[in-house]
Protein backbone atom coordinates (compact mmCIF):
# COMPACT_ATOMS: atom_id res chain seq x y z
CA UNK A 1 0.00 0.00 0.00
CA UNK A 2 1.47 3.85 -0.92
CA UNK A 3 2.62 5.69 1.44
CA UNK A 4 -0.20 8.33 2.80
CA UNK A 5 1.93 11.35 2.85
CA UNK A 6 1.97 11.31 -1.18
CA UNK A 7 -1.56 12.50 -0.66
CA UNK A 8 -0.74 15.44 1.44
CA UNK A 9 -1.35 18.74 -0.59
CA UNK A 10 2.13 19.96 -0.37
CA UNK A 11 2.72 16.76 -2.93
CA UNK A 12 0.14 17.99 -5.01
CA UNK A 13 1.53 18.73 -8.54
CA UNK A 14 -0.17 22.23 -9.28
CA UNK A 15 -1.32 23.45 -12.90
CA UNK A 16 0.85 26.61 -14.47
CA UNK A 17 -1.30 28.74 -16.48
CA UNK A 18 -1.53 29.11 -20.02
CA UNK A 19 -1.12 31.43 -22.24
CA UNK A 20 -3.34 31.73 -25.62
CA UNK A 21 -4.35 34.30 -28.59
CA UNK A 22 -8.11 33.45 -28.52
CA UNK A 23 -8.86 35.79 -31.24
CA UNK A 24 -6.95 37.86 -34.74
CA UNK A 25 -9.11 40.63 -33.70
CA UNK A 26 -7.00 42.33 -30.55
CA UNK A 27 -3.39 42.80 -31.81
CA UNK A 28 -0.02 44.24 -30.29
CA UNK A 29 2.34 47.02 -31.95
CA UNK A 30 3.70 44.92 -34.25
CA UNK A 31 -0.19 43.12 -35.39
CA UNK A 32 1.01 39.89 -33.68
CA UNK A 33 -2.47 38.42 -31.45
CA UNK A 34 -2.57 39.29 -28.03
CA UNK A 35 -2.12 36.06 -25.90
CA UNK A 36 -4.43 36.08 -23.00
CA UNK A 37 -3.46 33.98 -19.67
CA UNK A 38 -6.05 31.10 -18.87
CA UNK A 39 -5.65 28.81 -15.75
CA UNK A 40 -7.84 25.32 -15.00
CA UNK A 41 -10.26 25.68 -12.76
CA UNK A 42 -10.65 22.94 -10.02
CA UNK A 43 -13.24 20.51 -9.32
CA UNK A 44 -14.89 22.89 -7.08
CA UNK A 45 -14.91 25.64 -9.38
CA UNK A 46 -16.56 23.90 -11.68
CA UNK A 47 -18.89 21.99 -10.20
CA UNK A 48 -20.13 25.78 -8.76
CA UNK A 49 -20.40 27.22 -12.18
CA UNK A 50 -22.34 24.37 -13.47
CA UNK A 51 -24.78 24.78 -10.51
CA UNK A 52 -25.22 28.68 -11.10
CA UNK A 53 -26.03 27.16 -14.45
CA UNK A 54 -28.73 25.24 -14.06
CA UNK A 55 -32.14 26.21 -15.03
CA UNK A 56 -35.20 24.31 -15.02
CA UNK A 57 -37.70 23.69 -18.00
CA UNK A 58 -40.83 22.22 -17.99
CA UNK A 59 -40.93 18.81 -19.32
CA UNK A 60 -42.90 18.65 -22.57
CA UNK A 61 -46.74 17.17 -22.37
CA UNK A 62 -46.54 17.26 -18.38
CA UNK A 63 -48.36 20.00 -16.55
CA UNK A 64 -46.25 21.35 -13.49
CA UNK A 65 -43.58 19.21 -13.41
CA UNK A 66 -39.87 20.39 -14.48
CA UNK A 67 -36.40 19.23 -14.94
CA UNK A 68 -32.91 20.70 -14.56
CA UNK A 69 -31.36 21.35 -17.91
CA UNK A 70 -28.10 23.34 -18.07
CA UNK A 71 -28.37 26.48 -18.96
CA UNK A 72 -26.91 27.91 -22.64
CA UNK A 73 -24.79 30.52 -20.47
CA UNK A 74 -22.66 27.49 -18.81
CA UNK A 75 -19.60 27.84 -21.09
CA UNK A 76 -19.02 31.48 -21.21
CA UNK A 77 -19.39 31.49 -17.35
CA UNK A 78 -16.39 28.33 -17.12
CA UNK A 79 -14.56 30.52 -19.43
CA UNK A 80 -14.81 33.59 -17.85
CA UNK A 81 -13.87 32.00 -14.70
CA UNK A 82 -10.51 30.45 -16.41
CA UNK A 83 -9.46 34.25 -18.20
CA UNK A 84 -6.77 35.33 -15.90
CA UNK A 85 -5.79 38.38 -18.32
CA UNK A 86 -6.95 40.44 -18.79
CA UNK A 87 -9.26 41.34 -16.39
CA UNK A 88 -12.96 40.67 -17.70
CA UNK A 89 -14.37 42.49 -14.08
CA UNK A 90 -12.19 45.24 -14.95
CA UNK A 91 -14.78 48.18 -14.99
CA UNK A 92 -12.93 50.20 -17.37
CA UNK A 93 -12.82 47.34 -20.09
CA UNK A 94 -16.02 46.61 -19.27
CA UNK A 95 -17.54 49.91 -20.22
CA UNK A 96 -15.20 50.29 -23.25
CA UNK A 97 -17.43 47.90 -24.73
CA UNK A 98 -20.65 49.03 -22.77
CA UNK A 99 -21.38 45.77 -20.61
CA UNK A 100 -21.60 44.92 -17.13
CA UNK A 101 -20.41 41.35 -16.97
CA UNK A 102 -17.74 39.52 -17.59
CA UNK A 103 -19.32 36.60 -19.49
CA UNK A 104 -20.80 39.40 -21.82
CA UNK A 105 -17.11 41.08 -21.99
CA UNK A 106 -16.03 38.15 -22.90
CA UNK A 107 -18.64 37.58 -26.06
CA UNK A 108 -17.23 41.47 -26.98
CA UNK A 109 -14.05 40.61 -27.00
CA UNK A 110 -14.02 37.23 -29.09
CA UNK A 111 -17.08 37.74 -31.45
CA UNK A 112 -16.28 35.55 -34.28
CA UNK A 113 -17.74 32.02 -33.71
CA UNK A 114 -15.58 30.46 -35.51
CA UNK A 115 -12.90 31.55 -33.02
CA UNK A 116 -15.36 31.06 -29.80
CA UNK A 117 -15.30 27.24 -30.97
CA UNK A 118 -12.02 27.11 -30.61
CA UNK A 119 -11.57 29.22 -27.06
CA UNK A 120 -14.45 26.41 -25.88
CA UNK A 121 -12.36 23.53 -26.89
CA UNK A 122 -9.17 25.35 -25.38
CA UNK A 123 -10.56 26.12 -22.37
CA UNK A 124 -12.67 22.31 -21.86
CA UNK A 125 -9.22 20.50 -22.44
CA UNK A 126 -7.17 22.66 -20.32
CA UNK A 127 -9.86 21.91 -17.65
CA UNK A 128 -9.46 18.69 -17.98
CA UNK A 129 -12.60 17.69 -20.03
CA UNK A 130 -12.03 15.46 -23.06
CA UNK A 131 -14.25 14.66 -26.36
CA UNK A 132 -15.31 11.30 -27.12
CA UNK A 133 -13.39 11.98 -30.40
CA UNK A 134 -10.36 12.39 -28.17
CA UNK A 135 -10.64 9.26 -26.67
CA UNK A 136 -11.41 7.19 -30.00
CA UNK A 137 -7.79 8.60 -31.28
CA UNK A 138 -6.44 8.32 -28.32
CA UNK A 139 -6.95 4.32 -28.02
CA UNK A 140 -5.91 4.26 -31.79
CA UNK A 141 -2.62 5.35 -31.05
Amino acid sequence: MANLKLFLKGNKIKKENVEYAPTQSLVDEKGDAVKWEFKALSTKESEEIREDSMVEVQVKGKPNQYRQKLGSGYMQKLIAASVVYPNLHDAELQNSYGVMKAEDLLMELIDDPGEYGELVVFVNKLCGFTSMEDKVEEAKN
